[in-house]
């Protein structure tokens, strides 16, 4: 286990190797229609380390916290597959372990919560990483709502309008902020160090929690 002791899993099937970065956005969705039985033991698995580390899930290797790449995404995968029904798991711990993952003091959570987004001269990839956190924050909102535990929710509602304070209304671009002020030079086509594997123009339209918001953030439909 990822506290380096023996456990054993006797009517369900421990999994390993959430690279969860790359995952969470489109193969366990999947997953949690195709194959139910496996996304209830990925649910399993990863409240069983969360348990273990004191942590969800980041970037799991072999009952070993890597912590590559950014956010926080067991909390999606936990989440879409709740509010399918696939539930068999101690739904109240999860939501203490997804708080906690959500307010440690790493990789600029700490400034992400003070300020409302990453500046980018405390933290690299302050714009992958804050939207990251945005939407992983929207998850917990709506894990809480369906737990009917709404003050936590509210909480966690709010955080997930981070997006708005990097979206540079002059440009229409997620734009990193240094000093206050918008980072510059900046080419919306550069894949810089305020961005994770990516530039601006993939990043801007990464609010999947808000689609609705961002259209009006961008002047309506049209």
């Amino acid at each position: 286990g990822m506290d380096a002791r023996v456990h054993h899993a006797y009517d369900w099937t421990m999994y390993t190797v959430f690279s969860l970065w790359d995952t969470f956005r489109a193969l366990h969705p999947l997953l949690s229609i195709t194959d139910r039985r496996r996304t209830q033991d990925f649910a399993r698995s990863m409240v069983a380390k969360g348990r273990e580390a004191k942590v969800l899930p980041v970037w799991e290797l072999a009952a070993n916290e890597t912590w590559c790449m950014i956010g926080y995404h067991s909390v999606p995968v936990l989440v879409d597959a709740y509010l399918k029904g696939i539930n068999d798991f101690n739904a109240g711990e999860a939501l203490t372990l997804m708080k906690r993952g959500a307010t440690a003091d790493r990789y600029g959570l700490f400034e992400y919560m003070k300020h409302g987004y990453i500046p980018g001269e405390s933290e690299s990839e302050s714009v992958s990483k804050t939207l990251e956190y945005a939407y992983d924050d929207w998850c917990i909102a709506a894990f809480a709502r369906a737990m009917e535990r709404d003050d936590e929710a509210r909480i966690f509602e709010k955080r997930a309008q981070s997006w708005k304070n990097l979206l540079d209304p002059a440009t229409g671009f997620m734009r990193a902020r240094v000093n206050g002020n918008w980072a510059l030079p900046f080419d919306p086509t550069a894949v810089t160090s305020h961005y994770t594997e990516a530039n601006s123009w993939q990043y801007s339209f990464f609010v999947p929690h808000d689609i609705i918001g961002l259209i009006a953030a961008h002047g309506g439909e049209q």
